[in-house]
């Protein structure tokens, strides 16, 4: 049953690197920008829904049930409107500037956020100092004992993030094939003067696709919460990589396949650590794979496992 629980384990660590990694994917198929701070707009969700709740006076204790929602609703809300402003003020100006110029203000903006939220958390009344681990409420239903299957037992965080992947993986197929905003997307990420032209205003596009991605970004964040007890400033750092290493395995620019990659990069992380005998093996040794498996990747499929969905543009 070990190995049981840990393909499981490993499965709900997949789908949160798939949530971030689906937000990596939105915008670099827009805009073939790879946005490193998208980590860190991930750490922002998580430390909006926790603050959402201090808000709502849930300090300690178990908090009730529609608080799921609420914090949800929090976490996005403060989320999107930090890539919608990165994206205004960091990126817009940038657009037509060589592709090293925007990546260096990714990386600068990524750092910004992480000391904005460490310093900013520990000067407002009520809200815990962020220098260190900060706990994350927890809420009935959705923390607390396993889930008993038979011999397995399922993390009740494990069962949310698990539901939270496939409910927005299937909201987004649905908005991107099935709605004219949806279809305008596919048309700026094709050719986005030619878009411009037939009347898309290519501007809003892009604030959308930042938009959707943050969102997706924020539920992985209260995924992280419920599946940590805690959240730290620094956490986004090692979570995007993650997530860009699974986009890329996946598929650059491929939705279905960043899905898959972040299902399978969790799936390898938690094997890897049943699986590999001796001084290799072991938790601490689960990033070295995780990183093995993308450099494996580069040089053997370097287009991922479903193939990129990149346009050349000339």
């Amino acid at each position: 049953m070990a190995f049981l629980d840990q393909l499981i384990n490993g499965l709900s660590l997949g789908a949160l690197y798939a949530l971030i990694a689906v937000g990596y994917t939105v915008v670099y198929g827009i805009i073939q920008l790879i946005n490193f701070a998208h980590g860190e707009i991930f750490m922002v969700g998580a430390f909006g829904a926790l603050a959402t709740s201090l808000l709502f006076g849930r300090n300690g204790g178990v908090a009730p049930w529609w608080m799921l929602p609420v914090m949800l609703i929090g976490g996005m809300l403060v989320a999107t409107s930090t890539a919608v402003l990165i994206e205004r003020f960091a990126y817009r100006p940038l657009r037509s500037a060589p592709r090293l110029a925007p990546l260096i203000t990714a990386i600068g903006v990524s750092i910004f956020l992480q000391e904005f939220v460490r310093l900013f958390f520990g000067q407002v009344p009520g809200f815990p100092d962020a220098k260190a681990a900060v706990p994350f409420p927890e809420i009935e239903f959705f923390t607390g004992p396993p889930v008993q299957l038979g011999s397995v037992a399922l993390q009740r965080s494990a069962i949310f993030t698990v539901c939270a992947l496939a409910l927005c993986w299937m909201f987004l197929w649905y908005f991107v094939n099935r709605t004219r905003l949806g279809r305008a997307m596919q048309a700026t990420s094709q050719d986005p003067d030619t878009a411009r032209l037939m009347g898309i205003d290519v501007d809003r596009i892009i604030v959308v696709a930042f938009a959707l991605g943050a969102a997706l970004a924020a539920v992985a964040g209260m995924a992280h919460g419920l599946r940590y007890a805690n959240i730290d400033f620094r956490m986004g750092f090692l979570a995007g990589l993650k997530a860009f290493t699974a986009a890329v395995l996946g598929g650059i620019g491929n939705i279905n396949g960043a899905v898959v990659g972040g299902l399978v990069l969790g799936v390898v992380e938690a094997m890897a650590t049943t699986l590999i005998p001796g001084q290799f093996g072991g938790p601490s040794w689960k990033d070295v794979w995780a990183f093995v498996l993308l450099i494996l990747i580069l040089v053997f499929r370097p287009q991922g496992l479903l193939g990129a969905k990149v346009v050349d543009r000339a």
